[in-house]
């Protein structure tokens, strides 16, 4: 990261296909009758909607750059927080899109820890830093959901 702008340009973009990504994936459980699995994607948009009015409030007053989509470089083919395409499976179940979830936000965090360990910047650091806090909290409610499937108990997802 060279700037706090190419920072927030990054942070906006992941946030815009976690959302992305996210309600497709809902809108393909409510489409085969999966509504459990659905909610729970629905849910986890609406983290990264948070997120990305966030990221956006900050970039309010800087000039942020327009990086055309093919010129983001990303750690992998997508960016971080998107969540596997496969997961449109119409049988996949509540435990799989959990461990799909928490993959996603896995990745995000690891992104941003990844900034957080190699910026030299005083500003990006500081934001990097409360954005891999952002993603930790994610992290350990989808661990906790997770082991609460595995127990077999309800999600605060269902009401």
């Amino acid at each position: 990261m060279n700037s706090v702008e190419e920072f927030l340009a990054y942070s906006i973009k992941l946030e815009e296909e976690a959302v992305l990504r996210f309600d497709q994936l809902a809108d393909a459980m409510a489409s085969v009758g999966n509504k459990e699995v659905g909610m729970l994607f629905r849910r986890l948009a609406g983290y990264s909607r948070l997120h990305l009015s966030d990221a956006r409030a900050r970039a309010g007053f800087r000039n942020i750059p327009t990086i055309v989509p093919g010129s983001f470089h990303w750690p992998d083919i997508e960016s971080p927080e998107t969540a596997a395409i496969w997961a449109t499976d119409p049988q996949i179940g509540r435990g799989q899109a959990l461990e799909i979830a928490l993959d996603a936000e896995r990745a995000g965090l690891e992104y941003y820890t990844g900034i957080v360990e190699s910026t030299t910047d005083p500003e990006i650091l500081m934001l990097a830093r409360e954005f891999a806090k952002e993603e930790s909290q994610h992290v350990a409610e989808l661990e906790k959901w997770v082991t609460l499937h595995a127990a077999g108990k309800p999600l605060p997802v269902d009401h």
